[in-house]
């Protein structure tokens, strides 16, 4: 097996042991994002809109370091605080993700990380 680690300051670092992503026979796995300001590493003010937003930003800040994007995406999973937010979120969505749609499963979490409202892992493939 061929696996490398992706790591890039665009996007937050981990608040566990686990890595940004890893790289694996042909497939990048992102770690599950909240919205974390790279900068910062603090959650960013506002609805879960705004931080589906933010979100996706940095997963796909380290889709871009393994030289993917969007397109590669095969597969995520999102985790909200509350069902009740799931079209906000999935307008951002798909934004982002909508032109050919991964698959994808929406569950509620009983907590997220940090009191975020959403939280999205991917899998993509070269």
């Amino acid at each position: 097996m061929s696996k490398s680690i992706v790591s890039t300051p665009n996007a937050p670092a981990s608040i566990g042991p686990f890595s940004q992503a890893v790289k694996a026979n042909g497939f990048v796995f992102v770690s599950g994002q909240v919205a974390l300001d790279p900068a910062t590493q603090k959650v960013i003010e506002g609805d879960v809109a705004a931080q589906t937003e933010r979100v996706i930003k940095n997963l796909l800040a380290v889709l871009k370091e393994a030289k993917m994007g969007p397109e590669n995406v095969v597969k995520t999973t999102v985790f909200l605080a509350s069902m009740a937010d799931f079209a906000k979120m999935n307008e951002v969505y798909e934004r982002f993700l909508g032109k050919e749609p991964p698959a994808r499963s929406t569950v509620q979490a009983g907590g997220l990380p940090k009191g975020a409202k959403v939280e999205i892992d991917m899998i993509a493939a070269f």
